[in-house]
């Protein structure tokens, strides 16, 4: 059994970025009155606090999604931002949303959500969280290969591994293309860290020569501690909905000037 448990990384710096991205695609695409599907393979808990001994072990929150918070990095009235404060109303002032409580801000009755989380103790604090979806206790990519195309056909994907296996890396690109084949209207997003020794670069290469058009989002920041290998954060979006480039743009010169 994995042993990643990102209750330590909660509202870090990648969660901001991946978050804020996260809720201005669902914003977009529940404008629409028509209905759509919500999948994720690597779910997690769903639900953080950002006071617990976890957090203050890292201190990766105080970094990420409190200092932004206290700079303003984030404009008013952003996606992120409402969705974090109708989470804090239920749960209180240090809770911080995971991707699944996220998009639960944004669904809507009729909308279908699947969530899939293998690790036990996370899947069983899913589970408190989340009655608005289906959950899966197996792995993220299997539930995506026999849930996909889903019903409704609108909608999408967040493919948000903990790459605690080498080989996520490799597997991914073909995964992402299984996926598509079946579920070309989807929109696919996949978050991944970026490395210093670049580790991920190859499965990016591969991913943007057999999906050109997708987004790219790349934003760069400190080492969480000394020897810490992340010193970024990305965002592969297949199918962008409208909008998002120009989101992405702008949370890339966030980053360029604070972080």
């Amino acid at each position: 059994m994995l042993s990643y448990q990102h209750a330590y990384h909660a509202g870090n710096l990648a969660d901001l970025h991946k978050h804020a991205l996260l809720a201005a695609a669902l914003d977009y695409l529940t404008r629409k009155d028509k209905p759509l599907s919500y999948l994720e393979t690597h779910a997690g808990r769903g639900l953080y606090s950002l006071d617990g001994a976890e957090a203050a072990k890292t201190g990766e929150a105080r970094a990420g999604i409190q200092r932004a918070e206290a700079e303003g990095w984030l404009p008013a009235g952003h996606p992120l931002l409402v969705a974090l404060a109708q989470v804090r109303r239920s749960y209180g002032p240090q809770a911080y949303p995971g991707s699944p409580l996220i998009a639960a801000h944004f669904l809507r009755r009729g909308d279908s959500a699947h969530l899939a989380e293998l690790h036990p103790a996370e899947y069983d604090a899913l589970s408190a969280v989340a009655g608005f979806a289906t959950l899966h206790r197996q792995d993220g990519f299997q539930m995506a290969q026999a849930v996909c195309p889903p019903t409704p056909r609108r909608g999408m994907i967040l493919i948000d591994p903990s790459y605690e296996v080498k080989a996520d890396y490799a597997a991914i690109p073909r995964q992402i293309g299984l996926i598509a084949r079946k579920w070309n209207v989807g929109v696919i997003a996949l978050w991944y860290p970026v490395l210093t020794d670049n580790r991920h670069a190859p499965m990016l290469e591969a991913l943007m020569d057999t999906h050109p058009d997708a987004l790219r989002s790349e934003v760069a920041f400190a080492p969480a501690r000394p020897g810490h290998s992340m010193a970024g954060s990305g965002m592969w979006v297949l199918n962008t909905p409208f909008g998002l480039a120009d989101e992405a743009a702008r949370i890339e010169a966030i980053f360029r000037r604070n972080a």
